[in-house]
């Protein structure tokens, strides 16, 4: 699946998929857009889609640069948005809608709501099974981004490429992520590409 990239909004990322071919399109963000530092949780730090068989996969990292040791990042004041466009206008046909809470024992727990016709409700850190082929996972993975930051800001300063592929700014350092699987079958709409895009909100 072939995927260019879009914005959506101050902190959105958007996706185009063919779902004919094979691809992946990615985006970052990892501190330093405009006003995300007054809320790591609505810091969307990437988007990730793909194409793995008949299903397609999503995922949403945010309140990056974490280090190894410390607790994901949960805030029941942000919903988390999954959008599909399936019909090339540039509006979403599909939503999906993460939240994130605490039972009666302070502990966390993630809410699905959309495409299904019954929520999704379970415990963080937990692979959770819903109807129509919807599975969900939220909690601390390890940044998968790449970046030589060091690299980046020396070719910055001197004008010379001085990028070092073994050189991982990021190594080291985790997110806190959504991971949602799909039907394509859900979310096509009978077409054969489709726009993805995240978004925050409080």
């Amino acid at each position: 699946m072939n995927m260019t990239m879009r914005t959506a909004g101050a902190l959105g990322l958007g996706l185009l998929l063919s779902l004919v071919g094979v691809g992946i399109g990615t985006a970052a963000d990892h501190v330093d857009a405009p006003g995300t530092q007054s809320s790591p949780a609505a810091d969307i730090t990437d988007f990730y889609a793909w194409k793995s068989g008949d299903k397609i996969v999503a995922v949403i990292t945010f309140a990056g640069l974490k280090e190894v040791g410390q607790a994901a990042t949960y805030s029941s004041d942000v919903v988390y948005g999954i959008h599909v466009d399936n019909d090339g206008d540039n509006q979403a046909d599909e939503d999906v809608w993460i939240r994130f809470g605490k039972n009666g024992a302070g502990e966390w727990g993630v809410q699905v709501t959309g495409l299904a016709a019954d929520p999704v409700v379970g415990p963080v850190e937990t692979v959770l099974d819903g109807p129509l082929g919807l599975r969900v996972f939220a909690g601390l993975r390890d940044d998968p981004f790449f970046f030589d930051l060091q690299g980046f800001l020396q070719t910055l300063d001197t004008g010379t490429i001085a990028f070092d592929n073994t050189r991982d700014g990021f190594a080291m350092t985790n997110v806190s992520a959504i991971v949602v699987e799909l039907s394509q079958d859900a979310v096509a709409g009978g077409g054969d590409s489709i726009q993805m895009w995240a978004t925050t909100r409080q």
